[in-house]
């Protein structure tokens, strides 16, 4: 129960941060967003 109560938080901010990287107009913000996203999709598919 609680695995899923962590991957609905990881996945809700991921989603939070690919919102704001569109909304992002300077690239090197929306790369910086990439860099944040890797790790939150990890997270949410449990392989690291």
């Amino acid at each position: 129960m609680l695995t899923w109560i962590y991957r609905i938080i990881v996945v809700l901010v991921a989603v939070q941060v690919v919102v704001c990287m569109f909304h992002e107009k300077s690239w090197k913000k929306q790369f910086n967003g990439v860099l944040v996203l890797i790790p939150f999709i990890l997270r949410a598919l449990m392989i690291k």
